[in-house]
């Protein structure tokens, strides 16, 4: 009969073996589910094949944990694509604010500053045209460039107020010496002579002096300011364009997404632990802080200038009343001013008596003159004023100040980067669901030596962030000038620098990374720009007597008026 197969073991050791083997079972580790890190990582964009159902051996990873993992390679690398990614949009979205503030008050300035200056030429062509019709036309060339280099140094030309103004009035005497004089003949050597005596007699009076001091002083702030904001513009614009390194890419991955690989998708990195991988990925970033916050400074100082004795609203609204004034003072005392020229430059000779009559008369002519009425002048910047813009600015600059040292936090506040203030035991600390016991390191470059989260070689600087540091400098340095009434001559040596610019980047001409100051204080002796001044005086000796007739009576019914 044969034998039936059946357990080799004691009957009661097969019985305790089918017993427990369910057990056995039961106890061997079950794959968790990855099935929400797919759904998140398909929500990026990604596809959802390349990651896996269940966690995996994580032996391919190179920067997350290599325990079992819901990441596979292509996950990871994507990854690390994304947090540079991320981490790119957050820093321009958070630099976007304040570049778009920039660049909106630089427009109103500039459109103010320059609508002022049309305006004022208007108001001061009009009154003319107005009393003096077809005679002011032909000679308003005078005044004419007067608005034309006004205009040319806003906008970045190679001007010097002060020897332009002096160029102004030493024109304006030469025509009005002759009108005064019309029995005498003038050669150009003659009038070179009056020129020299421009400063010893003051035939325009105090004028001259008075309104070289204000538009220098008010010109220099206008144009200084409105480079500052497109200075801090641009700045704004080159620092926000980050590039990561590749050991700052490792330590966002590790921060972002690799909790992800963890299956902890709900679960926010540490604020710290934050704070220490922004400060390393802004190390150089944090460097501009001291120099912007000094630009900021110097900045609300110049505005205060606006608002106060710099005003150039203050002074080109009445500046054809200005020169009016110094027309009728040459006027009153043009035979004090004559004798003593003739006792200087020697005795002219006189014209025949039918030119000397016919002089006069063909310069004759009759106008009433109404002067303006201020509301009638037109208004500048759609309807604003110098007063209401300033007032703007200054509290978007106070804003502005500490914006780098504070960009790391403000990152980590931001709720697209899923950072915040939470439990400080149920957070992301780069490993685990745990407390974050580092310290945070400081800001700058130089205090990332110990950040223990990014690895940075604090030996080599971001050069970009370098030369932004230096155009910040270089436009403090004009702001002060500027604070203190100074003006600047400027060099472009762009030529020289090599590549990228700097970021000083304005819209102005002068302005370059680099720049050659040359500080003249506006209050200084005019007298250098003689020479000049009566070289020019020579060459337009023989321009036409009738515009300073029409001055002097426009003038005297000016006074009668009043």
């Amino acid at each position: 009969m044969p034998r039936r197969r059946g357990c080799c073991l004691p009957p009661l050791l097969c019985t305790l073996a089918a017993l427990s083997l369910p057990l056995l079972l039961a106890a061997e580790p079950r794959a968790k589910s990855c099935s929400e890190v797919r759904r998140l990582y398909a929500a990026k964009g990604f596809s959802q094949s390349e990651a896996p159902s269940h966690e995996i051996n994580g032996d391919h990873l190179k920067v997350c944990s290599q325990g079992y993992t819901c990441c596979s390679q292509e996950m990871e690398e994507k990854y690390g694509q994304q947090s540079k990614h991320d981490f790119r949009n957050a820093v321009v979205e958070l630099s976007n604010h304040l570049q778009t503030m920039f660049s909106s008050r630089y427009k109103k300035f500039d459109e103010f500053f320059k609508e002022l200056l049309e305006n004022a030429e208007k108001s001061l062509n009009d009154m003319f045209v107005r009393t003096y019709g077809r005679l002011y036309m032909q000679n308003s060339e005078l005044f004419k460039d007067l608005f034309v280099e006004l205009k040319r140094y806003y906008v970045g030309g190679n001007v010097n107020l002060e020897e332009m103004l002096n160029e102004f009035w030493a024109r304006l005497l030469e025509r009005m010496f002759r009108l005064v004089n019309p029995q005498y003949h003038f050669t150009d050597e003659y009038l070179e002579c009056v020129s020299k005596y421009t400063e010893q007699l003051k035939p325009f009076g105090d004028v001259p002096r008075k309104l070289k001091l204000q538009v220098t002083r008010a010109f220099v702030a206008a144009r200084t300011f409105a480079q500052g904001l497109a200075v801090a513009r641009d700045v704004v614009s080159k620092v926000s364009a980050v590039n990561p390194t590749p050991q700052g890419t490792r330590a966002l991955l590790k921060m972002m997404y690799c909790p992800y690989c963890r299956g902890l998708v709900s679960v926010k990195p540490c604020y710290n632990y934050c704070f220490n991988v922004m400060r390393g990925c802004l190390a150089n970033q944090g460097d501009l802080d001291t120099e912007w916050n000094i630009f900021m400074d110097s900045m609300l100082l110049v505005a205060e200038r606006l608002e106060g004795p710099f005003n150039i609203e203050s002074v080109m609204d009445p500046i054809d009343v200005k020169i009016s004034d110094a027309i009728m003072n040459m006027q009153e005392n043009s035979m004090q001013v004559s004798q003593k020229v003739f006792q200087g430059c020697g005795q002219p000779k006189t014209l025949a008596q039918g030119r000397a009559a016919r002089s006069v008369s063909e310069s004759g002519f009759s106008a009433r003159f109404r002067p303006y009425n201020p509301e009638e002048r037109p208004t500048t910047a759609a309807g604003t004023s110098l007063d209401r813009l300033v007032t703007d600015v200054k509290e978007k600059l106070k804003q502005a100040k500490k914006f780098w040292s504070s960009l790391p936090g403000n990152i980590c506040n931001d709720e697209k980067m899923s950072v915040g203030t939470v439990n400080e035991n149920e957070c992301w600390n780069g490993s685990a669901k745990s407390r974050y016991d580092f310290a945070v390191t400081g800001n700058g470059l130089a205090s990332q030596v110990n950040n223990p989260e990014v690895e940075v070689d604090i030996t080599k600087p971001d050069m970009v962030i370098r030369r932004q540091i230096m155009a910040l400098r270089v436009m403090t340095n004009k702001l002060k000038n500027a604070y203190s009434g100074n003006d600047v001559d400027f060099i472009d040596i762009s030529e020289e620098s090599s590549g990228e610019e700097s970021g000083s980047g304005c819209e102005l001409q002068q302005c370059s990374s680099e720049f050659e100051f040359n500080a003249t204080e506006v209050t200084g002796n005019s007298n250098k720009s003689d020479k000049t001044v009566n070289t020019s005086a020579a060459a337009r000796g023989s321009l036409s007597q009738a515009a300073f007739l029409l001055s002097i009576l426009f003038l005297a019914m000016q006074r009668q008026w009043r």
